[in-house]
């Protein structure tokens, strides 16, 4: 799977998100740290441990490099940035009960504003799945020759 780069200084406005998420009763923020255990735990059940060791080490940054959609107190989305290296984005993954709302392109916003306000100027989409989502919805493009990328030589368990 390639990698994308994203231009954080063209991205859309964050506003427009936010409130059509309103619209559906989810809201966007930044996580904080007492929800790891169970932030770690959601994205476990509904995604991969993978990616709840990626969610693990977002917590252990200041602030908290994880964005999470909540409905009626209910965690239904999440992403997170600075996790398998510095300035990539991902995961980010959204629960079947909030599919069909955009809250995965309302959570990709606003993760990719918090690193253009953390200073980075560009951001790094590693090992995409659904290249034309990225491209549309930020305007990613594909970084040549970057499979397998970092992800090169994972453990996985046999």
């Amino acid at each position: 799977m390639t990698d994308m780069l994203v231009k954080l200084y063209n991205l859309p406005p964050l506003e427009p998100e936010l409130a059509e998420q309103q619209t559906h009763g989810i809201s966007l923020r930044r996580a904080i740290p007492p929800e790891k255990h169970f932030v770690v735990q959601w994205v476990r059940e509904h995604f991969s441990e993978f990616w709840a060791s990626e969610v693990d080490v977002a917590f252990g940054h200041m602030p908290v490099s994880c964005w999470l959609a909540i409905e009626d107190t209910q965690l239904v989305g999440f992403t997170c940035y600075d996790t398998s290296s510095k300035g990539f984005f991902g995961p980010i993954g959204v629960g079947d009960a909030a599919r069909g709302r955009n809250t995965g392109r309302a959570l990709l916003i606003a993760c990719l504003h918090a690193m253009r306000f953390e200073g980075y100027g560009y951001a790094i989409i590693g090992g995409v799945g659904p290249i034309e989502f990225y491209q549309k919805t930020v305007g990613a493009t594909i970084i040549e020759d970057s499979t397998p990328g970092i992800y090169a030589g994972m453990l996985r368990q046999s």
